[in-house]
């Protein structure tokens, strides 16, 4: 997959939105297709799918649906093609893709019943013998 995005070059600024658009159609194209490559490089079965990593990619792409400016469109899709490089090339660590693209996605879950602030008798003398 990795020759597949080797071939891929900066092509000049779009012309108009709608150039911009099916730029984006083909990103979105080539990632979907890079996925399975990137499931096995990095050994994300035990805590993804490929259509969640699909799904996660359509709502990074989604989030600047309502941009009308070629130039800025073209930007956004040259900083995908790079993370996209970076990512097949091996240039992350597993725990960086599980963060950014699978925990990013669902945010972290903490249990706030289990900590109880102020309740210990070190913090609570500690904050009133420091604050004036």
């Amino acid at each position: 997959m990795a020759s597949v995005l080797r071939n891929v070059k900066v092509l000049p600024n779009s012309a108009s939105v709608e150039e911009a658009r099916q730029r984006v159609f083909e990103f979105f194209r080539v990632a979907c297709r890079s996925l399975p490559s990137v499931m096995e490089i990095y050994n994300l079965y035990d805590v993804t799918s490929v259509a969640q990593l699909r799904s996660t990619i359509a709502s990074e792409i989604r989030k600047n649906i309502n941009l009308s400016d070629p130039k800025v469109i073209d930007m956004l899709l040259f900083k995908g093609m790079e993370e996209l490089k970076n990512v097949v090339n091996h240039s992350k660590q597993r725990h960086h893709i599980i963060g950014q693209y699978v925990v990013g996605q669902q945010g972290q879950v903490q249990d706030s019943a289990s900590k109880d602030p102020g309740t210990s008798p070190f913090l609570k003398n500690f904050y009133s013998s420091n604050y004036f």
